[in-house]
């Protein structure tokens, strides 16, 4: 009796394999689409304009993500995950812990543009706005710890900043950035981050 691959009967399993692989990289390509059209169209942005950046059509994207609130909650987690990764990776060829630092905080800025729109996309999805908030906390303060202890073991700024702390205050300087134009969070995230830095001595 011949035997038949877990993919099923006359399909290889690395066939099957690839076109799940296929899948995932052209789902993860939608969702960075998704998240630039979001940091500078915000949330409300056309579908068509992402389709149109991802270079699919519009089913593609409908099929993937049934409601926009379900494109947004993944682009969330999409951006949450990007962030988690990068720390370490910057840290890793940037050229120094504060560079690395610097160019994490960008990262997460861009975050917290697309984050503002969340709430009012779940709408009345309370338990799981905060699920995703704990999921936030949980990948991400590690990370900037990770940053911040590096940068002061090298001498670049000053210890005993806490993440969570640094991480609230940069969200709060980015609020109100989709409703006045004139208004520049990165600019005082850039002051703040001096603020951090080590005192040279005389």
């Amino acid at each position: 009796m011949p035997t038949t691959s877990s993919s099923g009967e006359g399909r290889p399993a690395g066939s099957a394999r690839s076109k799940r692989a296929d899948a995932q990289r052209n789902q993860q390509a939608l969702l960075t689409a998704a998240a630039a059209v979001f940091v500078t169209s915000g949330v409300d942005a056309p579908i068509r304009e992402i389709a149109a950046r991802a270079g699919v059509g519009m089913g593609t994207i409908y099929r993937h993500f049934p409601t926009r609130a379900d494109l947004v909650v993944a682009v969330y987690r999409h951006q949450v995950e990007a962030c988690a990764e990068a720390g370490p990776a910057l840290l890793a060829d940037a050229g120094s812990p504060l560079a690395a630092l610097r160019q994490w905080v960008d990262l997460f800025v861009d975050f917290l543009v697309t984050k503002h729109g969340l709430a009012n996309a779940m709408q009345s999805d309370s338990s799981g706005f905060e699920a995703l908030h704990t999921y936030f906390l949980d990948r991400l303060v590690p990370v900037c710890a990770q940053l911040l202890d590096a940068a002061a073991e090298a001498g670049e700024i000053t210890a005993g900043t806490r993440p969570y702390e640094l991480m609230r205050g940069i969200g709060n300087l980015c609020i109100g950035r989709d409703s006045d134009p004139r208004y520049d969070p990165r600019r005082l995230v850039e002051l703040l981050l001096q603020g951090l830095r080590q005192p040279r001595s005389s």
